[in-house]
């Protein structure tokens, strides 16, 4: 195992592309836990004002990264759309202090945080397209190693954003988000190359268009497993509490169960993807989500919750980690495009998952809750079935 890792930074870039990408999970957790209580305690907006403005950004970021990551594969220098991506995000950060009008400062950090969406795909694409050059025959390995350390980051972003807010407070917490970001640009225009993405031949055969069922299947699928995941934060801790009687002690063990296991399951799971297809993987995921809700929905104890955290890291670990690679496979020669299909998925799922999960609560009860996500896990299996299904029809009709 340790020849593999060493191996991975053979890729060129690979060695930068960890420190960045530790640093956008560190730099965003930082702020995250605060957010909603900025804005509504300082700030002054209502609860349903930043559920406005949590929305509107989001579809922001989807619109900004979509226009991106279709011209990213063309003529444009990937190297200058991290930079822009990552100073956009540092001064979005750095706008909740300047501006103090909702309206204002929906604009503005619409804009520029839409722009800062597009770092990590590009990141990512970039990483894959160093993979290729190298020859690299663990390219899933390195995908989901990178993918890992984003988690990584935000096991450790929390911590240090307490001790800024009990020392400086909000100020200190959005400079000090802007100050990583705007390390991370200044890294990558010291030591990133400058690459330019070979156009991919309309005539290409075999390509996948973004309207194809290959690619617009698993695209829903991803959503839907994003707001599974997102349904399940929200409701997991409430569920405990309301309905199985637990103490807040139990609600912090189970998170911490599953953030603690998902990090190793990801590099497991990364590294058998020499072994093991990511169709099969995905399979997996949904399945391993199927059998989680189920033990929710009838579960009568916290320990229960506790005991299938594995399932749950195993969903988390698989769709984090080994889902960027299912899309870049599907589009090998628009890594661009792959990844950026990949982040708007899962925009759009935490989206979904976010705004559904407390409405849910509210009107069927948390126990129900979790028999929805358990039919919400079966529909994504169904999907992902029917997209296989065409896939070797057409495999079958080549030959």
């Amino acid at each position: 195992m340790y020849s593999r890792f060493k191996n991975l930074f053979a890729i060129k870039g690979y060695g930068l592309f960890v420190v960045c990408v530790l640093l956008v999970g560190i730099g965003i957790s930082i702020t995250m836990p605060y957010l909603a209580l900025y804005c509504t305690e300082d700030f002054g907006m209502s609860a349903g004002a930043f559920g406005v403005f949590t929305a509107v950004s989001s579809l922001t970021g989807v619109m900004m990264n979509s226009f991106i990551g279709k011209r990213s594969d063309g003529s444009l220098d990937r190297k200058w759309i991290i930079i822009a991506a990552a100073f956009s995000s540092a001064l979005g950060y750095a706008s909740y202090l300047v501006f103090h009008n909702f309206f204002i400062l929906l604009i503005i950090v619409s804009l520029l945080s839409g722009l800062g969406a597009a770092a990590m795909p590009q990141i990512f694409a970039y990483a894959q397209e160093s993979a290729n050059e190298s020859q690299s025959d663990d390219k899933t390995f390195a995908v989901s190693t990178l993918r890992s350390l984003v988690s990584l980051g935000f096991l450790g972003g929390p911590l240090i954003g307490t001790i800024i807010m009990g020392a400086i407070g909000y100020k200190g917490l959005f400079m000090g988000t802007s100050i990583v970001f705007l390390a991370i640009a200044f890294l990558l225009f010291l030591y990133l190359p400058k690459r330019k993405a070979v156009p991919k031949k309309k005539s290409e055969p075999g390509s996948l268009s973004l309207k194809s069922r290959e690619i617009r299947y698993p695209f829903i699928a991803f959503v839907f497993l994003f707001a599974l995941n997102a349904i399940n934060g929200i409701n997991t801790p409430l569920f405990i509490v309301n309905e199985l009687h637990g103490t807040h002690a139990d609600v912090g063990f189970v998170v911490s169960v599953c953030a603690g296991l998902e990090i190793p399951m990801m590099f497991m799971l990364g590294a058998l993807g020499r072994k093991i297809s990511n169709q099969t993987l995905m399979f997996s995921s949904c399945y391993a989500a199927f059998l989680y809700f189920i033990i929710l929905s009838a579960s009568t104890d916290s320990w229960q919750l506790m005991a299938a955290q594995l399932l749950q890291a195993t969903f988390v670990a698989i769709v984090m980690g080994n889902g960027l690679t299912y899309f870049t496979a599907l589009l090998p020669n628009a890594p661009g495009l792959s990844t950026t299909i990949y982040y708007n998925a899962s925009i759009i799922g935490r989206l979904v998952g976010n705004l559904s999960g407390g409405i849910l609560a509210q009107s069927i009860g948390f126990r129900h809750v979790n028999s929805v996500c358990l039919a919400v896990a079966v529909v994504s299996v169904i999907i992902l079935w029917r997209t296989r299904t065409h896939q070797e029809m057409k495999a079958a009709a080549g030959h």
